[in-house]
């Protein structure tokens, strides 16, 4: 059992305001993250988030069960000290970009590639003035310099919170695109989901499923939800 997984030692949780946000608190004693910062988070809804994972747990504390909690801990301990670093690291996508690379057959996948990410592929022209460029196959195509500089931006613009969320985000599905479109609010995350998995889906439908894959589709379904909750919970005005 790891030793971060305990036994439940609090009967209440509450959210407090505190410079220069909000902190949850068990008992009435802040949190601290595993490097014993200062648990603070920007706004309420996501204490609120947070403090309602604490509320569930049980007899044993179950850290699984507690992503936003995990998110804000790696936003604290980890990325706010490495912020250049992850959005590089995010920023990278880009030139790499799922929507970019088109199969080269057949006909039926082709149009249904173009039908999900067209859309995409415009709003970043519309955001950017800046049209990515596509390609069939798996052969590298560079992205014009520009239009990688000016995303790479955005990334850099995010809080440590927001690009927690971010790295998720575009991780799950292989598309800065749709990560950053899912922050423009230009879809739903189901929808974004499901366009990055129009390769996927396509196979499946040829072949038939296979479990194990599906247990790892979901898994990263799940962390990609997960994220973009926790990422509009750090839009939702203090208060």
């Amino acid at each position: 059992m790891s030793g971060w997984m305990r036994k439940r030692f609090w009967t209440s949780v509450s959210v407090e305001a505190i410079e220069p946000g909000y902190t949850v608190t068990l008992d009435g004693r802040p949190l601290r993250t595993p490097a014993k910062a200062e648990f603070i988070v920007p706004t309420r809804a996501l204490a609120e988030l947070i403090a309602e994972e604490w509320r569930a747990q049980k007899e044993l504390l179950e850290p699984v069960t507690m992503p936003a909690t995990r998110s804000a801990n790696a936003a604290i301990d980890k990325v706010r000290g490495q912020h250049a670093e992850v959005a590089a690291m995010i920023s990278d996508y880009g030139d790499a970009d799922l929507l970019c690379y088109r199969a080269q057959g057949p006909e039926g996948l082709l149009a249904r590639e173009a039908l999900t990410w067209d859309p995409l592929i415009d709003w970043a022209h519309h955001r950017y003035g800046i049209r990515p460029q596509l390609c069939h196959g798996v052969v590298h195509a560079p992205q014009p310099p520009l239009l990688l500089d000016q995303m790479r931006a955005d990334v850099l613009r995010l809080s440590a919170f927001e690009l927690t969320a971010c790295h998720d985000l575009v991780a799950m599905s292989g598309s800065l695109i749709i990560g950053l479109a899912l922050i423009d609010r230009f879809a739903s995350p189901e929808a974004l989901w499901r366009a990055s998995r129009v390769d996927e889906d396509w196979q499946i439908e040829q072949w038939g499923p296979d479990d194990t894959e599906a247990s790892i589709t979901e898994g990263r379904r799940e962390t990609f939800m997960l994220a973009a909750r926790f990422y509009f919970a750090l839009q939702r005005a203090p208060g």
